[in-house]
């Protein structure tokens, strides 16, 4: 397997960039968790008419939504059984968004665990990776599978132990495929960032990066981040431009050349949130991940996959397509997501509900995770959902305070899931 290393420029290409918009605000934005009691049509009805931006797509038990703040005194009204979650989404978007600057190191040096305090722009990301990979050159590089819809690289990083780069199974992280989903590349950064720090002084952490070669992408779509950054905070989609519609973007976990066909999963609606493209694989992003994922399978085979989101506290084995059908070895995959569950909730008592996609959350089709299982012939391919989970944890405006404890307590996982594997 060849891969293309590179050393990240965090402005090439941006002449391939749209013109800026004006950035959307949602200052006075009030956020709810609903309560739908099974029975989210009736909400819905009740909502009619009203300015609302929708959170969540499994809606049986609950809705999360933002209103409008001309809707707000309307809303009210209805007194539905409801809880805050943004008081003002817009402050709280505003506090998220107040970066932490990131001077980068000197040659060799290692960056600090500063970084994980904040949030940060897209060209800090690129710069923190190419400091990680500097400070440990005989157990990394820097890679690329090709490059976005406009032209960004869709980078990651390979880390290797003992027998030298691309000679043991491959462990596979995708984050951020949905561009609002922050935490997610911060949380992949703390897995690379102790994977290569502690190697040299754990013997648990050697153990691991002995058996496998890591392939970390942090940002699947990273068109759709710079885009949250610089116009949309709550942007889901990638950013790709279609003659047929005047809605811009595909779901990129929607676009997966695989039961793509099935209906249920997504959307062919080019304005939904869940739109899944005119046809199975048409994406860049995707065409380039698919690739990549193949010559993964055909070197030494995937020994893990995980796609990163956020949010809800889930661990999702496959499948996603269908409610009743299994993996092979659904009951191994059960009990390892059982002690990951575990594992993960010794940290700080965060409880993650664990099983299968499509029965535990709710259909998609065209998936990443039941590609990498029956296609790229992953042992094992999951989903997690990161915090928060109730109506206080912000949704996808999460606190940077909870950074380095989401992080953390995905860490403690890793190195269970990693060694009981």
């Amino acid at each position: 397997m060849k891969l293309s290393v590179i050393l990240l420029a965090p402005l090439a290409l941006a002449a391939a960039v749209p013109k800026q918009e004006s950035k959307i605000t949602y200052d006075g934005y009030k956020a709810f968790r609903i309560s739908t009691e099974h029975d989210a049509a009736t909400v819905q009805e009740k909502l009619a008419g009203l300015a609302v931006v929708p959170f969540n797509f499994n809606t049986d038990e609950h809705l999360d939504i933002a209103i409008a703040p001309e809707d707000v005194a309307a809303f009210e009204a209805l007194d539905l059984k409801a809880e805050v979650m943004h008081e003002d989404l817009g402050a709280d978007i505003a506090k998220e968004e107040t970066f932490s600057a990131y001077e980068g190191v000197s040659a060799q040096a290692i960056p600090s665990l500063t970084w994980f305090n904040s949030y940060h722009a897209y060209a800090d990301h690129v710069q923190f990776f190419n400091d990680l990979q500097g400070a440990f050159p005989q157990n990394s590089e820097i890679f690329s599978v090709g490059n976005s819809g406009q032209g960004r690289s869709i980078f990651g990083i390979h880390l290797w132990g003992s027998g030298g780069k691309g000679s043991k199974p491959a462990v596979y992280f995708h984050g951020t495929v949905h561009a609002r989903e922050w935490i997610t590349a911060k949380v992949v950064e703390y897995i690379s960032y102790n994977l290569l720090v502690q190697y040299s002084n754990n013997t648990a952490v050697k153990a691991i990066l002995d058996s496998y070669d890591f392939y970390i992408i942090p940002f699947v779509n990273p068109d759709g981040f710079v885009y949250t950054q610089t116009t949309n905070r709550l942007w889901r989609k990638n950013r790709q431009i279609r003659t047929s519609s005047s809605c811009v973007g595909t779901d990129m976990n929607r676009n997966w050349p695989y039961k793509w066909e099935v209906p249920g999963g997504a959307s062919t609606d080019p304005c939904s949130e869940t739109y899944k493209g005119q046809a199975a694989g048409d994406t860049t992003e995707i065409k380039a991940l698919v690739a990549f994922t193949q010559s993964l399978k055909n070197s030494k085979g995937i020994k893990l996959f995980i796609d990163w989101h956020s949010y809800g506290q889930y661990i999702l084995i496959p499948y996603g397509y269908n409610c009743q059908v299994r993996a092979a070895n659904s009951a191994r995959q059960t009990t390892l997501a059982s002690g990951l569950a575990t594992r993960i909730a010794q940290s700080y008592g965060t409880r993650f509900t664990y099983g299968p996609a499509c029965s535990t959350l709710y259909a998609t089709t065209g998936d990443s995770t039941d590609y990498l299982t029956d296609v790229g012939l992953a042992e094992f391919a999951w989903t997690i959902e990161l915090r928060p989970t109730g109506s206080s944890g912000g949704g996808f405006v999460l606190p940077a305070a909870q950074i380095l404890p989401s992080a953390i307590e995905q860490w403690e996982g890793m190195k269970y899931l990693l060694a009981a594997m």
